[in-house]
């Protein structure tokens, strides 16, 4: 039988962290990625998720970033605007021993646009309504 997500809780469903269960502060607009869509983005990425350089902008929850984590990437980079998503992320980071996770505390777009790092994977679920894919891919 397959779980689905509860408001205001997430699960990391595969990885080192398998099973654990983080809490989604109540924030309008903040939803996880669900079960079920992580499970089938992170099947197609399969082994290119291990060893790689992540980058989860607008991250929210940090459901994509942790789940990416867990999996074994080398490196993950939150970025998230929304003060108390940050802490939250922070306090999940800490708590799981996430040496691989960094939280930035900023708004996506402008942190995009002085940024001249690489990343193998780049995790792109901003805000609904708001236009934000397609200046996002354009930076």
């Amino acid at each position: 039988m397959r779980r689905e997500a509860v408001p205001g809780r997430l699960r990391i469903i595969a990885g080192r962290w398998r099973g654990r269960r983080l809490t989604v502060p109540a924030l309008p607009g903040l939803r996880p990625t669900p079960d079920r869509v992580r499970e089938t983005l992170f099947n197609w990425l399969g082994p290119r998720v291990e060893g790689a350089r992540c980058l989860d902008l607008f991250a929210g929850t940090g459901a994509l970033g942790f789940e990416a984590a867990s999996r074994g990437a080398a490196q993950v980079v939150m970025v998230e605007q929304a003060s108390r998503a940050v802490a939250q992320l922070r306090s999940h980071a800490a708590a799981l021993l996430a040496d691989v996770v960094e939280v930035v505390d900023r708004e996506a777009l402008s942190w995009l646009g002085g940024r001249f790092r690489r990343f193998d994977i780049v995790f792109l679920d901003p805000p609904f309504g708001r236009g934000l894919v397609g200046e996002a891919s354009g930076c």
